[in-house]
């Protein structure tokens, strides 16, 4: 059972560790478009801007979602928008092997932070590469890697915590 003294995990879990699972997602969009030669406008949170560092952004409520946007890409075709789309799932997977390996080596000891990141990060893979349509305009990562290679169709826009416009 959930009970109150369960609280402090749960707003940990809430308020750090998923936010940082997102955020790692968001950077692999992101750096796979910068790789690509995209430009890249980071937003973390919705809600008011709180803090603004060229093309990052940070808002006030910065756990509930982040979103990248890239303009066009210089390495313009069907295996590029594929790899930004695929971005955040591979940096997600990069992320667990290295907590795992830290772990392993005994330079991070076993503890919540590792088992939940672990384990969101996972969520994140699983859920994000599901082939899903969710509206005209909107499909889950795994729905624009399918449709940008199949078809050479580029979604604008990404959901999963991963907005991406082009």
């Amino acid at each position: 059972m959930f009970g109150f003294s369960d609280m402090p995990k749960f707003l940990f879990s809430f308020l750090l560790v998923l936010p940082l699972v997102s955020l790692v997602h968001q950077l692999g969009h992101s750096i796979m478009a910068i790789f690509f030669g995209g430009r890249v406008d980071f937003t973390i949170g919705k809600g008011k801007t709180v803090f603004k560092w060229k093309k990052i952004k940070i808002k006030s409520v910065y756990f509930l979602d982040s979103f990248c946007v890239y303009e066009k890409l210089k390495y313009d075709n069907r295996f590029t928008h594929a790899c930004v789309y695929a971005g955040g799932a591979i940096a997600n997977l990069a992320s667990i092997f290295l907590i795992n390996g830290l772990v392993m080596a005994d330079i991070l000891s076993a503890s919540l932070f590792s088992y939940q990141f672990v384990y969101f990060s996972v969520y994140y893979i699983v859920f994000s590469l599901l082939p899903i349509k969710f509206t005209e305009t909107t499909s889950s990562d795994g729905r624009a890697i399918y449709d940008a290679l199949r078809y050479g169709k580029i979604t604008c826009t990404l959901i999963n915590k991963a907005e991406i416009v082009t």
